[in-house]
């Protein structure tokens, strides 16, 4: 019996490995994914390689998390608006008490990832300016001050969600954390705003890597942030 188990755990281990290995022969990581389209709508594409965010977020969950997770996001909703009237999928967050559960995890999800990628880049952008940097010395006191904010926010965040910088509608920034595939524009959600940067916490965004060090994936994190694309997102919303 004792033998019959190990062969078990062996046969499944080879089995992921060479499922992987196989994942790996069929990838270019070096280069950004094709386009994906899916009823007739083109899919986010990732503006960047795989492997761009090397070495602090490795290739293969990259891979994973834009073609299987955010990918599944993006049909699933699609299928879950079909036949309905809907063409903005801000106005469906901003009412998504209106919808059902698949419109709302899956619209979140979809659109949660978009900014996700946005305000990553190779190597990072140093650190905000000009207005947005203004407004955080005002805010928080300091930028590592509001990093650090940041941080402790989506460390201690239970389970899955997300960490929030966001604009209110009288333009101030905030700092805030949702469960899932929620975001700060959602009516439901009790501190309203537009989100500029989005961390995303969910297991799948760091295990492969970093495994239960939800920490140092955040720690690294930061050093990808693109702060030119927060600071013109802010500047867009501040202009409204």
């Amino acid at each position: 019996m004792k033998n019959s188990f190990i062969t078990l755990i062996i046969f499944i281990s080879l089995s992921i490995n060479s499922q992987a290995f196989s994942q790996n022969l069929v990838t270019d990581f070096s280069k950004i994914p094709t386009e994906f389209k899916y009823k007739d709508q083109v899919f986010y594409k990732l503006p960047y390689a795989y492997n761009a965010l090397e070495p602090y977020i490795d290739k293969e969950t990259v891979m994973f998390h834009y073609d299987k997770h955010h990918k599944a996001y993006f049909t699933k909703y699609l299928d879950a608006i079909e036949g309905k009237n809907i063409t903005d999928i801000e106005d469906v967050l901003k009412n998504i008490s209106k919808y059902s559960d698949a419109i709302r995890n899956n619209a979140g999800g979809y659109y949660n990832h978009i900014l996700y990628w946005q305000i990553m880049l190779p190597e990072g952008s140093n650190i905000p300016l000009g207005k947005l940097a203004n407004e955080i010395n005002k805010k928080f006191g300091s930028f590592e001050n509001m990093k650090k904010q940041i941080s402790d926010a989506a460390i201690t965040k239970f389970g899955s969600g997300w960490a929030w910088l966001s604009v209110n509608k009288n333009g101030d920034l905030f700092i805030s954390t949702t469960s899932n595939q929620d975001n700060p524009l959602m009516d439901i959600i009790s501190e309203n705003g537009n989100p500029i940067l989005g961390l995303d916490v969910w297991e799948h965004a760091y295990y492969l890597k970093y495994q239960n060090k939800r920490k140092d994936y955040i720690e690294n994190f930061w050093k990808l942030v693109n702060w030119d694309e927060i600071g013109k997102k802010y500047e867009n919303l501040i202009k409204k």
